[in-house]
């Protein structure tokens, strides 16, 4: 009779078993992602729901009515979040260490009890005290809010049985632990395991829950990425932990658009919501600086005017260094050899440098147009105007290439005091423009940079 294997291979990326180690993940198609870990071994602490039905349901029959949501207080993680929480949802917040992710929630935490909601705060990585500590910098806490200093998720779910509460949060998933797992917390298998466990709570007690995910240098978060599979949302905290902003980003949500984005600004109580981001990102702005151009992306269904800088100067070396904050490097090598092929610049002799204030991280084509119009401003020392934006996507044969959503473009630059905007022409059709506003369409690159010599 073959001995049972003690120990077995999974994924990083994806959770698939093996029981050897492969080079490759023949489910992700990822490399040396095959980490080796003990079985779970499977026994009667695994949550027991009942289900009021095992039978299949046709299609028909199944009646459609919006989601019932519960407003967090904060109108910007609502935003993110599609409106509120969901009951039953499982949702996953990810960011660097000290950037806000347990001060949001404590937060949250504060406006739901307030309301008369049933709150469980479970840390693993704080005890009662210091959680208290961080409450009282926010101000008095009113109404029912329980917590709980634990990692062992049998005792945790026990206590969530009984107490059955509105909201759960769970800070950080990473240290939770069942016994019955024999790896360490962290592990693929442990973290695996508990999601199971919280999602099957959350799903079968109608229970809404926020989970904290500690994230990898590369910005993911740590484990297995079958974690962001499971749950409903997936949030991830962007920003310098040092700077005051934060921005708090949609990347899945099954109850809502996805990139979606709030704005917080930490203070000394919490995080504090910024109303009107464009007038952040564009606060400090210079007047007459050449190499600063005003553009508009949007995020998810929100319209934000930034600011793009770039600075071309002649290099003192036999490589030019070309340095890019905010947005795609390689982009930005892509638009440069246009503009070397397409209008004759000599960049290959420069070093360039470019930049999205605000510490926004923003992929969007729409900015090509601005990008390049920053690269030449700054190359001929010859600002653009600044009561205009620019939009638009620049192809390899220097055209400009239709955007989405144009209409609300303008509409968040007309209310943010700007008088015109430079835009592809194929883009203009069918646009309700405001009184006092001029649009210019151009078709290519050269069109676009004769604005500023015609300024």
């Amino acid at each position: 009779m073959a001995k049972a294997r003690s120990t077995m291979f999974f994924c990083k990326e994806c959770g698939y078993e093996s029981s050897k180690w492969l080079g490759q993940c023949p489910g992700c198609r990822q490399w040396n992602t095959m980490v080796e870990e003990p079985v779970v071994k499977k026994n009667s602490s695994t949550v027991k729901i009942e289900r009021s039905s095992r039978q299949p349901t046709r299609l028909g029959e199944i009646s459609i009515k919006e989601e019932e949501r519960t407003s967090t207080g904060m109108k910007e993680l609502d935003r993110v979040l599609g409106g509120g929480i969901v009951a039953g949802s499982l949702m996953l917040v990810g960011g660097d260490p000290g950037i806000g992710k347990s001060t949001l929630l404590l937060q949250v935490c504060k406006n739901l009890s307030e309301r008369g909601h049933k709150i469980l705060y479970i840390s693993g990585e704080e005890s009662l005290r210091q959680i208290k500590m961080r409450a009282n910098r926010m101000g008095s806490f009113s109404g029912e809010l329980l917590l709980l200093s634990e990692t062992n998720l049998d005792v945790i779910s026990q206590v969530i049985t009984e107490q059955k509460p509105e909201l759960v949060i769970i800070d950080s998933i990473q240290t939770m632990y069942r016994e019955d797992v024999s790896s360490a917390p962290g592990s693929v298998s442990q973290v695996r395991e508990s999601t199971n466990v919280l999602m099957q709570l959350a799903k079968g007690y109608g229970i809404s829950m926020f989970l904290v995910g500690h994230v990898t240098k590369e910005g993911v978060v740590a484990g297995p990425r079958v974690l962001e599979h499971m749950v409903d949302t997936v949030l991830y905290f962007e920003g310098d932990r040092n700077a005051v902003y934060r921005i708090l980003r949609a990347v899945k949500n099954r109850f809502g658009s996805t990139n979606e984005i709030g704005v917080f600004e930490m203070m000394q109580e919490g995080l504090v919501e910024v109303e009107n981001p464009s007038a952040y990102m564009l606060n400090g702005r210079p007047k007459g600086a050449s190499g600063s151009v005003v553009t508009c992306a949007m995020e998810g269904s929100r319209p934000l005017l930034l600011e793009i800088q770039a600075l071309i100067c002649k290099t003192n070396f036999g490589m030019p260094r070309r340095t890019s904050a905010g947005t795609d490097y390689n982009r930005i090598n892509l638009l440069m050899a246009v503009l070397e092929k397409r209008i004759g610049l000599r960049l290959s002799e420069c070093d360039a440098y470019v930049n999205i204030t605000g510490g926004m991280k923003i992929n969007e084509p729409s900015l090509d147009l601005a990008i390049v119009m920053a690269i030449v401003s700054s190359y001929w020392d010859r600002p653009v105007k600044e009561d205009y934006f620019i939009i638009g996507e620049v192809g390899l044969s220097g055209e400009i290439r239709g955007i989405s959503m144009p209409q609300q473009r303008i509409n968040e630059a007309k209310k943010m005091g700007f008088t015109g905007c430079i835009l592809p022409a194929v883009s203009i059709e069918g646009l309700i423009i405001p009184d006092g506003f001029c649009c210019i369409g151009v078709r290519s690159v050269q069109d676009a940079i004769q604005q500023i010599n015609h300024q």
